[in-house]
Formats: structure tokens, C-alpha cells, sequence
């Protein structure tokens, strides 16, 4: 990843100087342990052999995670560059070499079917997968996952565009553990917020089957008790599929599900008994999208008639 240094990552690896040089491989490992897997990258691991060797140590990698490190800044366009997804699979794809079966969890963005694959073949006993923003992660890869590592828990392909509800269903049939799955959608309501970052063609192509996906949810993965959706293109109906099917469900974010209304919601989740939270569909309209003064009086009837979502 390119970029300055982190402050953090100069100030956790100390110089390298005869006193470290005398460390032994353990007492490294037990130091690097505290460091993350994106300072470890960008620090020990180019020092010198030693400090290499003790930075492949399989049991500091059973977590690959770079999600604090996406998740610590604004976000990048050149995170969407064929080059960075390519840092990105050679980054993942070095770690399961290092360490096959032992890798666990998954946490990253940016990644393609090339390093999915290869970790659904080398590491059976996944448990967490967290793979967002990943144009060229595409159905053939979660279907191999969904067959090779039956212990998956939690799933996370928010803005993932070549996901189906065919491998969805996959997951849902062959991964009986499965108990978060989120597939959020970006901001189609109003997409300036990723203009100069997403390209274009990436926006154009959000999935529009949103009642498919529900369909599936609802009968292949019921004992989810976690499911973020929001964005999505569901309608009362795909709603109804999923509360039918996955009565276990504790938390269910419906953000920007435009094609919602109060009472489909109220309907359609009155028999989520185990139901904590619920968060509904309660965004506003663009500017860009509609006239403010033209139209603020049925904004006024949404707010007085608690409607939760203003329709035009």
C-alpha cells in the first residue's frame, strides 16, 4: 500500500539496532503480536531476515485483517485501481501460503476470485469473511467458499456488484452456521457522495434484483440473527421472505430501502420475537434529485405523519 508511513507504525517499531538484533524469534513474535496486520506490512516484515521470519510466524496470521486500516481514512480513488487490488490479493494470497489451514478470519477490502479462491482451497476452517468493495469478486469464487468452508459465521460482500443471489443461496445451503450476512448497497439515492472515487460504470452496474436476494435470505438462511441490507432495492414483499424465513433474527438495517414504507415494516416484522433493533428507512431526498421548495410540503406530511420516508 503505498503512501507515507503511518505515525503510528514508526512509533511501534522501534529502530533496529544490536540490542533487537539479539532478540530472540520468540520474543519478536510476542512484540509484532501487538502490532496490526497493516503496521506488520509496513514495518518489521522489511526490516531484515530475522525480523522477516518472525513477521511470517503462522501464529500471528490466523486474522488477516485490514479493515482498520481501510477504515481509518477517507476513502481512496486509487483503492478501485486494478494496481491496488493486486497489492491487495498478493498481500492476502502471502498469508495463506505462510500459514494454509490456521487462517480463520478474513477482513479486508479490494481483493478479486484470484485470492478468494485460493483461501476457499487452503483454509477450511474460515469463520469470517469480510471482503467490501471488491468489483472483481464475483460468484465463482463465494461458490467455492460456500462449498469448501462449511464453519463460515459471518459473511460481509457489501458493494460487491458481481454477487448473485445464486451463490448466495449457496452459502445459505451449505454454511449452516452462517449467522451475520451483510449486503449493503451503495448510495443510490444519491450517488454524488462516491463521484471521483467509485468509477461510473462500478455505480451503473448496482444489482436491481433486491426481492431475489430477499427470496433466497429468507428461505436458505434462516438462522441469521444479524442482517444489514441497506440500499437495497427490496420491496414489501422481499421484506415479508426474509421476516418469514429468519425468525431469529436480533438486528435488521434497513437504511435507504426507498421502496419501503412504514407499515411494510411494521407488517412484515410484528412476529421477529428475538428482534433488539431495527433501523428503518428514514433518508431524505437530494437536493440534486428534487426541488426544495417545490415539494416541501409533502416533506412537512412525512415529518407530521411520521411516514418515515418521503415519497414523491
Amino acid at each position: 500500500m503505498n503512501g507515507p508511513e503511518p505515525e503510528e507504525t514508526r512509533l511501534a517499531v522501534p529502530m533496529h539496532g544490536p540490542e533487537w538484533a539479539e532478540l530472540t524469534h520468540e520474543c519478536l513474535v510476542n512484540i509484532f503480536s501487538r502490532l496490526s496486520t497493516a503496521h506488520i506490512w509496513t514495518g518489521p516484515l522489511l526490516v531484515c531476515k530475522s525480523w522477516r521470519r518472525a513477521s511470517t510466524d503462522p501464529s500471528l496470521h490466523s486474522v488477516f485483517d485490514l479493515e482498520s486500516f481501510f477504515r481509518s481514512g477517507t476513502e481512496l480513488p486509487r483503492w478501485w485501481l486494478p494496481e491496488f487490488e493486486k497489492k491487495i490479493d498478493s498481500m492476502l494470497i502471502s498469508v495463506i501460503n505462510w500459514i494454509g489451514g490456521s487462517l480463520t478470519e478474513i477482513r479486508t477490502r479490494h481483493c478479486s476470485d484470484r485470492s478468494i479462491i485460493l483461501a476457499s482451497e487452503r483454509c477450511p476452517n474460515l469463520v469470517v469473511l469480510l471482503a467490501k468493495s471488491c468489483p472483481s469478486f464475483t460468484d465463482k469464487s463465494l461458490s467455492r467458499v460456500a462449498f469448501r468452508c462449511p464453519n463460515l459465521q459471518e459473511l460481509d460482500v457489501s458493494y460487491c456488484y458481481e454477487i448473485s443471489h445464486e451463490s448466495l443461496a449457496l452459502i445459505g445451503r451449505n454454511c449452516p452456521n452462517l449467522r451475520t450476512l451483510k449486503r449493503n448497497l451503495m448510495n443510490w439515492l444519491d450517488p454524488s457522495q462516491h463521484a471521483g472515487i467509485v468509477p461510473n460504470e462500478y455505480l451503473d452496474s448496482c444489482p436491481q434484483d433486491g426481492d431475489l436476494e430477499a427470496a433466497v435470505i429468507g428461505k436458505c438462511m434462516t438462522q441469521l440473527k444479524h442482517l444489514e441490507i441497506r440500499f437495497s432495492k427490496i420491496s414489501a414483499k422481499g421484506l415479508t421472505s426474509i421476516c418469514d424465513g429468519c425468525i431469529e433474527l436480533e438486528y435488521l438495517d434497513l437504511s435507504g430501502c426507498a421502496n419501503l414504507k412504514s407499515r411494510d415494516i411494521l407488517n412484515a416484522s410484528e412476529n421477529l420475537k428475538s428482534l433488539k433493533k431495527i433501523v428503518k428507512p428514514n433518508f431524505y431526498i437530494p437536493r440534486s434529485v428534487f426541488h426544495t421548495e417545490r415539494y416541501g410540503h409533502w416533506r412537512l406530511y412525512d415529518e407530521r405523519f411520521q411516514t418515515d420516508v418521503f415519497r414523491i
